[in-house]
């Protein structure tokens, strides 16, 4: 079998899993009622145990993060011998957002608690856009230029061989016309920290001191990177309720996944060293998921000696607001597409990690496990919990049901899901405790709404988790890739 052949398998493979449990579930409902629903309620208990485990996780994650607040990071770290060397490069990639976005960005930065001569800012447009990206930068230059330690602007060129349009490739061209730079200045690779952020990033304003106190304290500095938590919520009171309640999802879940650092990978904005960056020749070029990707490019560089460590302040995003509630809603949809499209990294690791004797068994079979499993669950659980459940019920004889699994199948069911509910409780509540302050424009009562939201979350879950998820792992089985896709961003600044 060739190599091509080999890997299309392993493309094939999640979408095949997901489909056949799909229709494995809907057709055992007809003529295997019984064991459906045994298997269903023992899935349930399963997920009751998973949720348990996700609220222990977010909760200690919440209460690290206080804790990490109160500290004054840039006093500890200015202790440190070796804090004047490190410099900070932080890219920003841009297409087609507004003036007023990118400068919210730079305004948090300069309100960071750091020596701002210490910045090195790319801000890295597309040619695709050119005419607008060049008025921009050129005001963003006026405005910001004397303020860091140095401003960089590059323009990635369209239609360059060997890659895709979108975020990866501009980040890659970006990485190589730094690099230039980086050499002249002779800054040593290791002393620079280098923080990849979706434009709309703002940062914690203790952020970049903490940061270098944890890469400072590191025992291998280089062969990690960094994750911050991510909120979702610089125009979370404008956002439709189902947007609001997906955009927490994501944050509650990578706040579960911080309290796991074994598991963690890379998501959206982060940070790591620029020494790892230049052994890896920097983001790929032909990929829609490069912020996790660049962690396991490190990963098999390093033969599994390469790892993500948590860090326990924000960075604060937007949430997919668009013109309308319709097209927020698409939006949305296809922002957890784009994000469920990271099944792309199951048939990368299972081929390079095949190759990669170096790298430790224990880490090769946990990193490809979790690439699959991950993104099957995420795929498959919301429906099977939602949906599965009912099937048999509804299509058994009437003999069957009135056996004792089926009359006591949905109290057993709903009352699992009821505990299960507690997660959504903690939730509620500590999204209020996350919010933004509250615009002037909306009342008091607008507090009761985000807590009343929560009811919908079986709905996301279903609409926006599920079937994005669903959408991505049957486009990567049948051939039809999925390109780089721009999530809007409009807030009211």
């Amino acid at each position: 079998m060739s190599e091509y052949s080999k890997y299309r398998l392993t493309e094939i493979f999640p979408g095949v899993m997901v489909w056949s449990t799909l229709l494995a579930v809907i057709v055992l409902s007809f003529v295997a009622p019984f064991w459906v629903v045994c298997f269903i309620i023992v899935y349930d208990f399963f997920w009751f145990l998973r949720v348990v485990n996700f609220s222990i996780h977010i909760l200690a994650t919440y209460l690290k993060y206080k804790k990490t607040a109160k500290i004054n990071w840039l006093e500890k770290v200015s202790a440190l011998p070796k804090f004047p060397e490190v410099w900070h490069l932080i890219f920003l990639p841009t297409y087609k957002e507004s003036i007023d976005i990118i400068r919210a960005t730079f305004n948090a930065l300069l309100e960071s608690k750091y020596p701002k001569d210490k910045f090195i800012i790319v801000l890295a447009g597309e040619e695709r856009d050119k005419e607008n990206f060049l008025k921009i930068s050129e005001e963003i230059k006026r405005e910001y230029e004397n303020k860091f330690g140095h401003l960089i602007i590059t323009l990635h060129p369209k239609d360059l061989p060997d890659e895709i349009p979108g975020k990866g490739s501009n980040l890659n061209y970006a990485g190589h016309c730094v690099k230039e730079k980086i050499d002249e200045l002779g800054i040593p690779y290791e002393n620079i920290i280098v923080s990849s952020f979706d434009v709309d990033t703002c940062v914690h304003p203790q952020y970049f001191a903490y940061l270098t106190y944890v890469y400072l304290n590191h025992p291998k500095p280089t062969h990690a990177s960094y994750q911050p938590m991510a909120f979702y919520n610089n125009n979370i009171w404008d956002a439709p309720f189902l947007t609001r309640v997906s955009a927490f999802g994501t944050t509650f879940w990578l706040m579960m996944e911080l309290g796991r650092p074994e598991r963690l990978v890379t998501f959206s904005s982060h940070s790591m060293s620029f020494r790892a960056l230049v052994d890896i020749d920097f983001w790929q070029k032909d990929i829609v998921t490069e912020d996790s990707r660049i962690f396991f490019q490190c990963l098999l560089r390093y033969h599994g000696d390469y790892s993500v460590v948590p860090l326990y302040l924000p960075v604060s995003m937007d949430a997919p607001v668009s013109k309308g509630q319709i097209k927020s809603l698409i939006a949305l949809y296809k922002q957890q597409r784009r994000w469920a499209w990271g099944i792309e990294h199951f048939p990368y690791l299972v081929k390079n990690f095949a190759k990669d004797k170096l790298a430790p068994l224990k880490t090769r079979i946990k990193f490809i496990w979790n690439s699959w499993e991950g993104m099957y669950s995420w795929a498959t659980a919301p429906l099977l919990i939602s949906l599965g459940g009912q099937l048999p019920l509804y299509f058994a004889s009437w003999e069957k049901r009135s056996e004792v699994i089926f009359q006591n199948a949905p109290y057993i069911l709903q009352y699992l899901m009821m505990i299960a509910m507690i997660g959504a409780a903690l939730s509620a509540i500590l999204s209020l405790l996350l919010l933004p302050q509250c615009p002037k424009q909306f009342s008091f009562w607008k507090y009761f709404v985000m807590i009343f939201q929560w009811i919908f979350v079986p709905v996301t879950f279903v609409l926006f988790g599920s079937i994005p998820a669903v959408d991505a792992q049957t486009r990567l089985m049948l051939k039809k890739y999925l390109g780089f896709n721009v999530t809007e961003k409009l807030r009211k600044l």
